[in-house]
């Protein structure tokens, strides 16, 4: 009697046990649904800017996952746009502490940039390259940054990098503008005659993003 109560009790047991892991998979698939439609309104919402739309979208998103690097960024990205800078720095520097990345390391620098906050930029510039390193206007703002806190020796190694990455008109230009500002009329020289032979494809212009614009 007692091992058939026993050989009961296990099978409700595993029954109890398979409908608690569906039940489990249904609530993570309904949250999963839930999280893809805020994103789609954050997305559709900032296109179309409507900014409280996204905000409110991104803070449930927050809501639910509280550690969510991505939302942070994009929220940081949000009131960057709106000029909002306080709490737009607060968030991307939520968002590197959770996750790091050269997106939300890049994005702080660019709002110290803004804010004045240069020798802040230049560590957030540097980190952000540290991750990822092959963005020419990622060097670019961080020379502009170098400058600002009178670094041009360092500055001038990053344009060189962004000529490398990227050799077209705006980075060899910008090159040249900075060698012509220290003398030094050899190198300015050189990458003129690079200008001259430089030719872009019929209906093609090769940019470098601007150091201000934020990295979504």
């Amino acid at each position: 009697m007692t091992e058939i109560t026993l050989l009961s009790l296990l099978a409700m047991l595993a029954v109890w046990s398979t409908f608690r892991v569906k039940e489990s998979d249904d609530i993570g698939h309904k949250i999963g649904e839930k999280m893809d439609k805020l994103w789609d309104i954050t997305h559709q919402s900032m296109r179309e800017n409507k900014m409280l739309r996204a905000e409110k979208a991104l803070l449930t998103i927050l809501k639910i996952d509280q550690k969510n690097a991505a939302a942070y960024n994009r929220l940081g990205i949000l009131y960057a746009k709106q000029k909002e800078f306080k709490d737009a720095i607060d968030c991307f520097e939520i968002a590197s502490t959770l996750e790091a990345s050269a997106s939300s390391l890049h994005n702080l620098g660019l709002i110290y940039y803004e804010t004045g906050e240069y020798s802040k930029a230049v560590i957030a510039f540097q980190e952000a390259l540290d991750y990822e390193d092959e963005l020419a206007s990622r060097h670019i703002a961080f020379a502009k940054a170098l400058e600002k806190v009178g670094d041009d020796k360092k500055m001038l190694i990053e344009l060189e990098r962004a000529a490398e990455l990227e050799p077209n008109k705006e980075t060899l230009n910008l090159l040249m503008g900075a060698y012509e500002a220290k003398s030094m009329e050899i190198e300015a020289s050189q990458i003129k005659k690079k200008l001259d032979k430089l030719i872009i494809p019929s209906g093609k212009t090769s940019r470098v993003l601007r150091p201000r614009k934020i990295v979504v």
